[in-house]
Protein backbone atom coordinates (compact mmCIF):
# COMPACT_ATOMS: atom_id res chain seq x y z
CA UNK A 1 0.00 0.00 0.00
CA UNK A 2 1.29 3.63 -1.03
CA UNK A 3 1.08 5.36 2.32
CA UNK A 4 1.00 8.55 0.18
CA UNK A 5 -2.14 7.49 -1.33
CA UNK A 6 -3.71 6.33 1.69
CA UNK A 7 -3.15 10.40 3.43
CA UNK A 8 -4.27 11.32 0.11
CA UNK A 9 -7.72 9.69 0.34
CA UNK A 10 -8.09 9.76 4.16
CA UNK A 11 -7.83 13.64 3.56
CA UNK A 12 -10.03 14.07 0.23
CA UNK A 13 -12.59 11.60 2.34
CA UNK A 14 -12.85 14.58 5.51
CA UNK A 15 -12.84 17.15 2.25
CA UNK A 16 -16.32 15.24 1.07
CA UNK A 17 -17.44 15.21 4.42
CA UNK A 18 -17.49 18.69 4.77
CA UNK A 19 -19.89 19.04 1.97
CA UNK A 20 -22.84 17.81 3.81
CA UNK A 21 -22.89 20.86 6.65
CA UNK A 22 -21.40 23.04 3.52
CA UNK A 23 -24.69 22.32 2.27
CA UNK A 24 -26.94 22.62 5.11
CA UNK A 25 -25.42 26.59 5.13
CA UNK A 26 -26.32 27.03 1.48
CA UNK A 27 -29.61 25.51 1.19
CA UNK A 28 -30.55 26.89 5.04
CA UNK A 29 -29.50 30.72 3.81
CA UNK A 30 -31.48 30.31 0.51
CA UNK A 31 -35.13 29.37 2.68
CA UNK A 32 -37.01 31.70 4.55
CA UNK A 33 -36.21 32.53 8.36
CA UNK A 34 -38.85 30.51 9.80
CA UNK A 35 -38.05 27.25 8.02
CA UNK A 36 -33.98 27.21 8.35
CA UNK A 37 -33.77 24.60 11.15
CA UNK A 38 -35.72 22.32 9.32
CA UNK A 39 -33.50 23.04 6.06
CA UNK A 40 -30.44 22.12 7.87
CA UNK A 41 -31.68 19.28 9.69
CA UNK A 42 -32.81 17.46 6.35
CA UNK A 43 -29.46 18.08 5.16
CA UNK A 44 -27.68 17.11 8.48
CA UNK A 45 -29.56 13.89 9.60
CA UNK A 46 -27.88 12.06 6.61
CA UNK A 47 -24.86 12.28 7.76
CA UNK A 48 -25.97 10.23 10.47
CA UNK A 49 -28.87 8.05 8.58
CA UNK A 50 -26.49 7.43 5.87
CA UNK A 51 -23.40 6.59 7.43
CA UNK A 52 -25.39 4.13 9.17
CA UNK A 53 -27.19 2.36 6.32
CA UNK A 54 -23.86 2.51 3.99
CA UNK A 55 -22.33 0.59 6.71
CA UNK A 56 -24.76 -1.91 7.15
CA UNK A 57 -25.92 -2.69 3.68
CA UNK A 58 -25.07 0.13 1.23
CA UNK A 59 -21.60 -0.66 0.68
CA UNK A 60 -22.26 -4.51 0.75
CA UNK A 61 -25.03 -3.38 -2.26
CA UNK A 62 -22.69 -1.41 -4.31
CA UNK A 63 -19.32 -2.90 -4.54
CA UNK A 64 -19.79 -6.91 -3.70
CA UNK A 65 -21.50 -9.32 -6.28
CA UNK A 66 -20.87 -9.41 -9.71
CA UNK A 67 -24.68 -8.13 -11.02
CA UNK A 68 -25.83 -6.38 -13.78
CA UNK A 69 -28.38 -4.12 -11.39
CA UNK A 70 -27.06 -4.51 -7.61
CA UNK A 71 -24.85 -6.10 -5.59
CA UNK A 72 -25.05 -8.49 -2.69
CA UNK A 73 -25.10 -8.86 1.03
CA UNK A 74 -21.63 -10.33 1.27
CA UNK A 75 -20.26 -7.50 3.08
CA UNK A 76 -22.78 -6.37 5.50
CA UNK A 77 -21.49 -4.37 8.07
CA UNK A 78 -17.98 -3.89 6.37
CA UNK A 79 -17.40 -8.37 6.73
CA UNK A 80 -13.95 -9.44 5.23
CA UNK A 81 -13.68 -5.51 4.78
CA UNK A 82 -10.05 -5.38 5.08
CA UNK A 83 -8.65 -2.04 6.31
CA UNK A 84 -4.92 -2.64 5.38
CA UNK A 85 -5.29 -4.27 1.92
CA UNK A 86 -7.01 -4.14 -0.99
CA UNK A 87 -6.29 -3.03 -5.20
CA UNK A 88 -4.21 0.45 -4.96
CA UNK A 89 -5.80 1.33 -1.43
CA UNK A 90 -7.17 -0.81 1.83
CA UNK A 91 -10.95 -1.63 1.15
CA UNK A 92 -11.75 -0.53 4.00
CA UNK A 93 -10.22 3.63 3.21
CA UNK A 94 -12.27 3.49 -0.39
CA UNK A 95 -15.42 2.38 1.62
CA UNK A 96 -15.16 4.84 3.80
CA UNK A 97 -14.39 7.41 0.79
CA UNK A 98 -17.88 6.01 -0.58
CA UNK A 99 -19.64 6.40 2.10
CA UNK A 100 -19.29 10.64 1.97
CA UNK A 101 -20.78 10.48 -1.42
CA UNK A 102 -23.90 8.92 -0.25
CA UNK A 103 -24.31 11.42 2.15
CA UNK A 104 -24.22 14.00 0.50
CA UNK A 105 -26.01 12.78 -2.70
CA UNK A 106 -29.73 12.51 -0.10
CA UNK A 107 -28.90 15.87 1.29
CA UNK A 108 -28.89 17.12 -2.19
CA UNK A 109 -32.51 16.10 -3.21
CA UNK A 110 -33.72 17.73 0.13
CA UNK A 111 -33.77 21.17 -1.26
CA UNK A 112 -36.66 20.12 -3.54
CA UNK A 113 -39.23 19.74 -0.63
CA UNK A 114 -38.24 22.45 1.76
CA UNK A 115 -40.94 24.54 3.46
CA UNK A 116 -43.72 21.55 3.43
CA UNK A 117 -42.67 18.28 3.80
CA UNK A 118 -43.08 16.36 7.48
CA UNK A 119 -39.41 15.01 8.55
CA UNK A 120 -40.55 12.16 9.50
CA UNK A 121 -41.30 11.57 5.88
CA UNK A 122 -38.37 12.49 4.43
CA UNK A 123 -36.14 10.79 6.80
CA UNK A 124 -38.15 7.75 5.93
CA UNK A 125 -37.68 8.25 2.41
CA UNK A 126 -34.14 8.63 2.18
CA UNK A 127 -33.24 5.69 4.57
CA UNK A 128 -35.37 3.47 1.41
CA UNK A 129 -33.66 5.16 -1.07
CA UNK A 130 -30.32 4.78 -0.40
CA UNK A 131 -30.80 0.90 -0.60
CA UNK A 132 -33.45 0.96 -3.37
CA UNK A 133 -32.03 3.81 -5.99
CA UNK A 134 -28.41 4.81 -4.95
CA UNK A 135 -26.98 1.38 -3.98
CA UNK A 136 -27.86 0.21 -7.80
CA UNK A 137 -26.68 3.35 -9.11
CA UNK A 138 -23.32 3.27 -7.63
CA UNK A 139 -23.20 -0.61 -8.27
CA UNK A 140 -23.90 0.26 -12.21
CA UNK A 141 -21.55 2.70 -12.76
CA UNK A 142 -18.95 1.63 -10.31
CA UNK A 143 -19.22 -1.89 -9.56
CA UNK A 144 -19.13 -3.24 -12.62
CA UNK A 145 -22.74 -2.99 -13.11
CA UNK A 146 -24.99 -2.11 -16.29
CA UNK A 147 -23.97 1.17 -17.43
CA UNK A 148 -20.75 0.25 -16.73
CA UNK A 149 -21.24 -2.63 -19.22
CA UNK A 150 -22.69 -0.64 -21.96
CA UNK A 151 -19.22 2.16 -21.75
CA UNK A 152 -20.97 4.95 -20.16
CA UNK A 153 -18.07 6.85 -18.15
CA UNK A 154 -18.75 8.60 -14.74
CA UNK A 155 -15.46 10.02 -13.04
CA UNK A 156 -17.21 11.36 -9.57
CA UNK A 157 -20.76 11.12 -9.71
CA UNK A 158 -23.10 12.40 -12.73
CA UNK A 159 -25.33 9.88 -13.09
CA UNK A 160 -25.10 8.28 -9.29
CA UNK A 161 -24.94 11.56 -7.28
CA UNK A 162 -26.47 14.85 -9.23
CA UNK A 163 -29.06 13.39 -11.87
CA UNK A 164 -30.71 10.44 -9.58
CA UNK A 165 -31.07 13.08 -6.59
CA UNK A 166 -31.92 15.91 -9.14
CA UNK A 167 -34.79 13.43 -10.53
CA UNK A 168 -35.54 12.69 -7.32
CA UNK A 169 -36.16 15.95 -5.84
CA UNK A 170 -37.87 16.93 -8.48
CA UNK A 171 -40.73 13.56 -7.91
CA UNK A 172 -40.87 14.41 -4.58
CA UNK A 173 -42.12 17.90 -5.21
CA UNK A 174 -44.88 17.22 -8.11
CA UNK A 175 -45.98 14.51 -5.47
CA UNK A 176 -46.30 17.05 -2.47
CA UNK A 177 -47.35 20.16 -4.44
CA UNK A 178 -46.43 23.66 -4.11
CA UNK A 179 -46.35 25.19 -1.23
CA UNK A 180 -48.70 27.35 0.01
CA UNK A 181 -47.69 30.76 -1.29
CA UNK A 182 -45.98 29.84 -4.68
CA UNK A 183 -46.20 32.18 -7.42
CA UNK A 184 -48.28 34.51 -5.43
CA UNK A 185 -45.10 35.87 -3.57
CA UNK A 186 -41.60 36.12 -4.05
CA UNK A 187 -39.17 33.98 -1.81
CA UNK A 188 -36.08 35.95 -0.80
CA UNK A 189 -33.28 34.37 0.82
CA UNK A 190 -33.28 35.13 4.71
CA UNK A 191 -29.27 35.14 4.79
CA UNK A 192 -26.89 35.44 2.00
CA UNK A 193 -23.89 35.27 4.20
CA UNK A 194 -24.55 31.65 4.67
CA UNK A 195 -25.14 30.61 1.18
CA UNK A 196 -21.68 32.24 0.60
CA UNK A 197 -20.20 30.12 3.40
CA UNK A 198 -21.82 26.74 2.12
CA UNK A 199 -20.87 27.98 -1.45
CA UNK A 200 -17.13 28.37 -0.19
CA UNK A 201 -17.00 25.12 1.80
CA UNK A 202 -18.51 23.25 -0.67
CA UNK A 203 -16.05 24.56 -3.91
CA UNK A 204 -13.31 23.51 -1.14
CA UNK A 205 -14.91 19.97 -0.13
CA UNK A 206 -15.50 19.24 -4.22
CA UNK A 207 -11.70 19.19 -4.79
CA UNK A 208 -12.25 15.70 -2.73
CA UNK A 209 -14.71 14.69 -4.60
CA UNK A 210 -13.30 14.79 -8.07
CA UNK A 211 -9.83 15.02 -7.35
CA UNK A 212 -9.96 12.15 -4.87
CA UNK A 213 -11.93 9.71 -7.56
CA UNK A 214 -9.02 9.15 -8.99
CA UNK A 215 -8.36 7.16 -5.76
CA UNK A 216 -4.43 7.99 -5.86
CA UNK A 217 -2.01 11.43 -5.38
CA UNK A 218 -1.26 11.12 -9.32
CA UNK A 219 -1.63 13.29 -12.02
CA UNK A 220 -5.12 12.41 -12.92
CA UNK A 221 -6.14 14.12 -9.16
CA UNK A 222 -4.11 17.09 -10.44
CA UNK A 223 -5.76 16.87 -13.60
CA UNK A 224 -9.32 16.62 -11.95
CA UNK A 225 -8.47 19.67 -9.26
CA UNK A 226 -8.03 21.72 -12.06
CA UNK A 227 -11.07 21.00 -14.64
CA UNK A 228 -12.89 20.77 -11.14
CA UNK A 229 -11.49 25.24 -10.60
CA UNK A 230 -11.87 25.93 -14.31
CA UNK A 231 -15.30 24.82 -14.83
CA UNK A 232 -16.44 26.34 -11.31
CA UNK A 233 -15.06 29.71 -12.12
CA UNK A 234 -16.47 29.33 -15.66
CA UNK A 235 -19.98 28.80 -14.28
CA UNK A 236 -19.60 31.64 -12.09
CA UNK A 237 -18.81 34.53 -14.19
CA UNK A 238 -21.26 33.05 -16.70
CA UNK A 239 -24.13 33.38 -14.13
CA UNK A 240 -22.86 36.93 -13.19
CA UNK A 241 -22.75 37.81 -16.98
CA UNK A 242 -26.14 36.65 -17.81
CA UNK A 243 -27.77 38.77 -14.35
CA UNK A 244 -25.73 41.46 -15.52
CA UNK A 245 -27.31 41.41 -18.70
CA UNK A 246 -30.95 40.39 -17.66
CA UNK A 247 -31.04 42.49 -14.72
CA UNK A 248 -28.29 45.24 -15.03
CA UNK A 249 -26.43 43.88 -11.77
CA UNK A 250 -24.57 40.81 -10.68
CA UNK A 251 -26.39 39.27 -7.38
CA UNK A 252 -24.13 37.29 -4.76
CA UNK A 253 -27.07 34.65 -4.74
CA UNK A 254 -26.16 34.29 -8.93
CA UNK A 255 -22.27 34.06 -8.63
CA UNK A 256 -22.65 31.26 -5.58
CA UNK A 257 -25.14 29.20 -7.83
CA UNK A 258 -22.96 29.92 -11.28
CA UNK A 259 -20.09 28.34 -9.50
CA UNK A 260 -21.96 25.40 -7.72
CA UNK A 261 -23.75 24.14 -11.22
CA UNK A 262 -19.94 24.54 -12.66
CA UNK A 263 -19.29 22.33 -9.93
CA UNK A 264 -22.04 19.96 -10.89
CA UNK A 265 -21.01 19.61 -14.24
CA UNK A 266 -17.50 18.76 -14.36
CA UNK A 267 -18.34 16.13 -12.10
CA UNK A 268 -18.46 13.51 -14.59
CA UNK A 269 -15.67 14.48 -16.72
CA UNK A 270 -13.49 15.92 -14.33
CA UNK A 271 -10.95 13.40 -14.71
CA UNK A 272 -11.50 12.80 -18.84
CA UNK A 273 -12.06 16.13 -20.55
CA UNK A 274 -9.21 18.81 -20.99
CA UNK A 275 -8.54 22.49 -19.17
CA UNK A 276 -9.90 24.42 -22.30
CA UNK A 277 -13.37 21.83 -22.32
CA UNK A 278 -13.86 22.68 -18.52
CA UNK A 279 -13.76 26.40 -19.37
CA UNK A 280 -16.47 25.60 -21.94
CA UNK A 281 -18.52 23.26 -19.99
CA UNK A 282 -18.57 26.09 -16.91
CA UNK A 283 -19.42 28.68 -18.97
CA UNK A 284 -22.54 26.81 -20.83
CA UNK A 285 -24.16 25.05 -18.15
CA UNK A 286 -24.64 28.46 -16.39
CA UNK A 287 -27.46 29.53 -19.19
CA UNK A 288 -28.92 26.17 -19.44
CA UNK A 289 -29.33 26.06 -15.75
CA UNK A 290 -30.55 29.67 -15.83
CA UNK A 291 -33.02 29.23 -18.80
CA UNK A 292 -34.72 26.57 -16.75
CA UNK A 293 -34.85 27.63 -13.19
CA UNK A 294 -35.96 31.26 -14.29
CA UNK A 295 -38.28 30.44 -17.55
CA UNK A 296 -39.10 26.36 -17.92
CA UNK A 297 -40.17 26.25 -14.31
CA UNK A 298 -42.24 29.13 -13.92
CA UNK A 299 -44.13 28.33 -17.08
CA UNK A 300 -44.39 24.74 -15.84
CA UNK A 301 -45.47 25.59 -12.39
CA UNK A 302 -43.83 22.79 -10.39
CA UNK A 303 -42.25 23.89 -7.22
CA UNK A 304 -38.61 23.00 -6.75
CA UNK A 305 -38.03 25.14 -4.12
CA UNK A 306 -34.27 25.46 -3.76
CA UNK A 307 -33.86 24.34 -7.57
CA UNK A 308 -32.07 20.75 -6.51
CA UNK A 309 -33.17 20.08 -10.17
CA UNK A 310 -32.88 22.95 -11.67
CA UNK A 311 -28.93 22.72 -10.94
CA UNK A 312 -28.05 19.31 -9.85
CA UNK A 313 -30.72 17.46 -12.30
CA UNK A 314 -30.09 19.79 -15.36
CA UNK A 315 -26.75 20.51 -14.87
CA UNK A 316 -25.72 16.46 -13.90
CA UNK A 317 -27.77 16.04 -17.45
CA UNK A 318 -25.69 18.45 -19.48
CA UNK A 319 -22.02 16.98 -17.42
CA UNK A 320 -23.20 13.96 -18.88
CA UNK A 321 -23.75 15.00 -22.51
CA UNK A 322 -20.51 17.22 -23.00
CA UNK A 323 -18.36 14.60 -21.30
CA UNK A 324 -19.99 12.05 -24.10
CA UNK A 325 -18.71 14.97 -26.32
CA UNK A 326 -15.06 16.38 -25.02
CA UNK A 327 -13.48 13.06 -23.72
CA UNK A 328 -9.94 13.52 -24.52
CA UNK A 329 -8.28 10.03 -24.83
CA UNK A 330 -4.67 12.39 -23.89
CA UNK A 331 -6.37 12.72 -20.61
CA UNK A 332 -7.59 8.97 -19.44
CA UNK A 333 -8.22 6.86 -22.75
CA UNK A 334 -11.99 7.52 -23.27
CA UNK A 335 -12.56 8.84 -27.14
CA UNK A 336 -15.39 11.75 -26.91
CA UNK A 337 -17.72 13.03 -29.98
CA UNK A 338 -15.54 15.53 -31.08
CA UNK A 339 -12.20 13.15 -30.97
CA UNK A 340 -13.95 10.45 -33.33
CA UNK A 341 -15.82 8.35 -30.43
CA UNK A 342 -19.39 8.46 -30.96
CA UNK A 343 -19.89 5.33 -29.38
CA UNK A 344 -19.00 6.78 -25.97
CA UNK A 345 -21.17 10.11 -26.32
CA UNK A 346 -24.42 7.29 -27.25
CA UNK A 347 -23.23 5.38 -24.36
CA UNK A 348 -23.86 8.46 -22.53
CA UNK A 349 -27.12 9.59 -23.46
CA UNK A 350 -28.18 6.12 -22.99
CA UNK A 351 -26.89 6.01 -19.23
CA UNK A 352 -28.68 9.38 -18.55
CA UNK A 353 -32.18 8.45 -19.87
CA UNK A 354 -31.62 5.00 -17.50
CA UNK A 355 -30.72 6.84 -14.53
CA UNK A 356 -33.81 9.57 -15.44
CA UNK A 357 -36.08 6.50 -15.92
CA UNK A 358 -35.15 4.30 -13.11
CA UNK A 359 -34.24 7.00 -10.20
CA UNK A 360 -37.61 8.87 -10.91
CA UNK A 361 -39.75 5.77 -11.26
CA UNK A 362 -38.02 4.08 -7.76
CA UNK A 363 -38.32 7.55 -6.05
CA UNK A 364 -42.78 8.14 -7.44
CA UNK A 365 -42.86 4.04 -5.57
CA UNK A 366 -41.18 4.54 -2.54
CA UNK A 367 -43.15 7.91 -1.70
CA UNK A 368 -46.60 6.65 -3.30
CA UNK A 369 -45.77 3.45 -0.34
CA UNK A 370 -44.87 5.93 2.35
CA UNK A 371 -47.96 7.84 1.88
CA UNK A 372 -49.90 4.79 2.92
CA UNK A 373 -48.57 4.77 6.19
CA UNK A 374 -47.50 8.46 7.34
CA UNK A 375 -48.60 12.00 6.02
CA UNK A 376 -46.30 13.26 4.11
CA UNK A 377 -46.89 16.84 4.38
CA UNK A 378 -47.33 19.54 7.50
CA UNK A 379 -51.32 21.61 7.48
CA UNK A 380 -51.76 24.45 5.79
CA UNK A 381 -51.12 26.52 9.33
CA UNK A 382 -48.21 24.41 10.39
CA UNK A 383 -46.65 25.85 7.32
CA UNK A 384 -47.31 29.46 7.99
CA UNK A 385 -46.25 29.48 11.18
CA UNK A 386 -42.97 27.51 9.95
CA UNK A 387 -41.30 24.22 9.30
CA UNK A 388 -38.85 25.37 12.87
CA UNK A 389 -41.75 24.96 15.08
CA UNK A 390 -44.42 22.78 13.63
CA UNK A 391 -41.56 19.95 13.04
CA UNK A 392 -39.38 20.71 15.97
CA UNK A 393 -40.13 23.33 18.15
CA UNK A 394 -36.97 25.33 18.19
CA UNK A 395 -36.08 29.04 16.59
CA UNK A 396 -33.25 29.65 14.84
CA UNK A 397 -33.70 33.45 15.82
CA UNK A 398 -35.24 34.00 19.36
CA UNK A 399 -36.99 37.10 18.38
CA UNK A 400 -38.93 36.16 15.37
CA UNK A 401 -42.24 35.89 15.62
CA UNK A 402 -42.95 32.90 13.11
CA UNK A 403 -45.06 34.34 10.85
CA UNK A 404 -43.33 36.57 8.42
CA UNK A 405 -43.26 36.01 4.08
Amino acid sequence: METGNIAFILICSGMVFLMTPALAFFYGGLERRKNILNTMMMVICTMGLASLIWLAVGYSLSFSGGGSFIGNFDKAFFNGVSMTQGVGLPEGLFAGFQMMFALITTAILTGSVVGRMRFPAIFLFIAIWLVVVYAPMAHMVWGGGFLEEIGSIDFAGGNVVHISSGISGLVLALVLGRRREYQQMEYRPHNIPFVVLGTGLLWFGWFGFNAGSALAADGLAIHALLTTNTAAAAGMLAWMLLERVKNGKPTVVGACTGAVVGLVAITPGAGFVSLWSAIVIGALVSPCCYFFISVIKHKLGFDDALDAFGCHGVGGIFGGLMTGIFADPAVNGKTGLIYGGPELFIAQIESIIFTIVFAGLASLIIISVIKRFLPIRVTAKEEAVGMDRSEHDETAYPTFSGMDS
